[in-house]
């Protein structure tokens, strides 16, 4: 669940709460928030956007599935989609794909021909580690396997892990990238006004941070967003410690079909010596 920075005296909304995220970056009168960000994870020369989806429904908010991300057009022509995910997703690479190829193919017509097709990039903003990479940032092509030459440059896709940005010794806090990554895990009011300093665009994101957070009904909709979060983050926790129980169950049942005695399956499986015993007599 995204944390969220505050004190006695204040209350500021966290930019990795995706509702504040789209607030910051999906607004046409912050385009040049956005395309400080997608320079520095593209290391391009975008001069403009064009935003996709800057409508925000209440009933997105609350749906705890519904996704909350930002979508443009570049000058260039190039289709864009970030998304930041919270809550760890086994499936993160299929995921992304899956959300991918909808973009990609969503361009087309019926009779309209594969010329039309254009350059479709993903940006996937991860608050848990998904990748066995050691680096925070990482983008992925189709390339031949032996060459690593590009089969096609329409497919690009980057992952963003968090919580390897601070793993990383030699870190650069001049980088661009780096700094927009420390906004979004912005663990202190004091980092956040150290960055302000050293990045106009950060300065500013900051700036519309602190309007919302002071704003009583963005910040309604921003703690909607996190009830949603914390409730989904809840359901998910709740299924694993069932399956966990599921499987200590059918470990202790087969222990006791081996015959060993009920203090030994206690300690191979967590289980009580009550639930040990019911299953004993629910076996015999």
């Amino acid at each position: 669940m995204v944390k969220i920075i505050e004190n006695e005296d204040n209350f500021l909304m966290s930019p990795k709460n995706d509702f504040a995220f789209k607030m910051v970056f999906g607004d046409e009168r912050n385009k040049d928030i956005l395309i400080s960000f997608l320079n520095s994870v593209l290391r391009d020369k975008i001069e403009d956007v064009e935003l996709l989806n800057t409508e925000l429904k209440k009933e997105y908010l609350e749906d705890k599935h519904g996704i909350l991300d930002v979508r443009a057009i570049t000058d260039k022509g190039v289709n864009i989609d970030i998304e930041i995910q919270l809550l760890k997703t086994r499936y993160m690479p299929e995921r992304s794909l899956y959300y991918w190829s909808k973009m990609y193919i969503e361009q087309l017509q019926s009779g309209d021909k594969f010329s039309k097709l254009k350059k479709t990039i993903t940006i996937n903003i991860l608050d848990f580690e998904s990748l066995p990479i050691e680096k925070f940032h990482s983008s992925f092509h189709i390339v031949e396997d032996e060459t690593g030459i590009k089969l096609t440059d329409v497919m690009e896709v980057h992952f963003l892990e968090m919580p390897k940005l601070y793993e990383n010794k030699k870190l650069d806090e001049n980088d661009d990238l780096t700094q927009w990554m420390m906004f979004l895990e912005s663990r202190s009011k004091e980092v956040l006004e150290m960055l302000s300093e050293r990045n106009i665009e950060i300065k500013k994101a900051y700036n519309i941070l602190q309007v919302m957070s002071k704003d009583k009904d963005a910040r309604a909709l921003y703690l909607a967003r996190e009830m949603a979060i914390h409730d989904e983050a809840t359901r998910i926790e709740e299924a694993e410690e069932r399956g966990k129980k599921e499987s200590s169950i059918n470990i202790a049942k087969n222990l006791i079909n081996i015959g060993l005695d009920e203090e030994a399956i206690v300690n191979a499986t967590g289980l009580t010596i009550e639930e040990v015993a019911k299953l004993k007599r629910e076996l015999h």
